[in-house]
C-alpha cells in the first residue's frame, strides 16, 4: 500500500503502533457508513489523520448479501469456510448453481481538521460453487473473473490491477494528492 502514496507527504503507520485500542463498532449499515465509523474512530483514538475501509462480497442471487456481513456471514466467529459454505448453501436454496456478485471496497480518510474524504472499488464476477486456487482469503477461491480464473488463481499484481481494493486505493490517491496539495496552498 505504501507505494500507492509514494510522492504523497504521509507515512503509514499501523494501529499496532498506537498501543491496544478498542475495536470500533461498525454498525452501519452500508461500507461507505462502516468505512468512515472506522476511519473517524480510530483518527479520534489516535489524534491521527486515518484511512479505513470496509469491503465485501455482494452477490446478485442474494439480493446483495452478504455485504457489509461478508466477514461474519455464518456467524460473528466464522471462519471462511464457513462463510463459503453458508454463500453457496443460500445459492443453492435459490435453485441457482452460480450467481453474479461484486466485490465492493470503500475506503475513508478522515483528517484530524473534519475533512473525511471517500473512494470505492468494485470488481464483478460470478460465483462458482467449484473452488479453485491457493492464493487470496475470504470468498476468493469461489469468485470467478472475465478470463475464467478464480480471484485465488491470480497473482498479487494481477489481482491488484483489478480488485476492488486496488481500484479504490488508486481512486484515494488521486483525492489524497489534491487535498495535501490544496491543504499546502492554504498554509502557505
Amino acid at each position: 500500500m505504501t507505494q500507492a502514496f509514494e510522492g504523497l507527504p504521509i507515512k503509514l503507520l499501523p494501529l499496532s503502533d498506537f498501543g491496544e485500542l478498542p475495536d470500533a463498532v461498525e454498525d452501519g449499515k452500508t461500507f461507505e457508513e462502516n468505512a468512515k465509523i472506522k476511519a473517524q474512530y480510530y483518527m479520534k483514538k489516535t489524534n491521527t489523520a486515518c484511512l479505513a475501509d470496509d469491503s465485501g462480497l455482494e452477490a446478485e442471487a442474494l439480493n446483495g448479501a452478504p455485504g457489509v456481513y461478508s466477514a461474519r456471514f455464518a456467524g460473528e466467529h466464522a471462519d471462511d469456510d464457513a462463510n463459503n459454505k453458508k454463500l453457496l448453501d443460500e445459492i443453492a436454496k435459490k435453485g441457482l448453481a452460480s450467481s453474479p456478485a461484486a466485490y465492493r471496497c470503500v475506503l475513508a480518510f478522515a483528517d484530524t481538521d473534519g475533512t473525511v474524504l471517500t473512494a470505492e472499488g468494485s470488481c464483478t464476477g460470478v460465483i462458482r460453487p467449484e473452488a479453485r486456487g491457493s492464493g487470496g482469503f475470504g470468498y476468493d477461491p469461489y469468485f470467478y473473473i472475465d478470463d475464467n480464473k478464480t480471484m485465488a488463481e491470480l497473482t498479487l499484481a494481477e489481482k491488484d490491477a483489478i480488485s476492488h481494493r486496488g481500484k479504490a486505493l488508486r481512486k484515494m490517491t488521486i483525492q489524497l494528492s489534491s487535498y495535501f496539495r490544496k491543504k499546502s496552498e492554504r498554509n502557505s
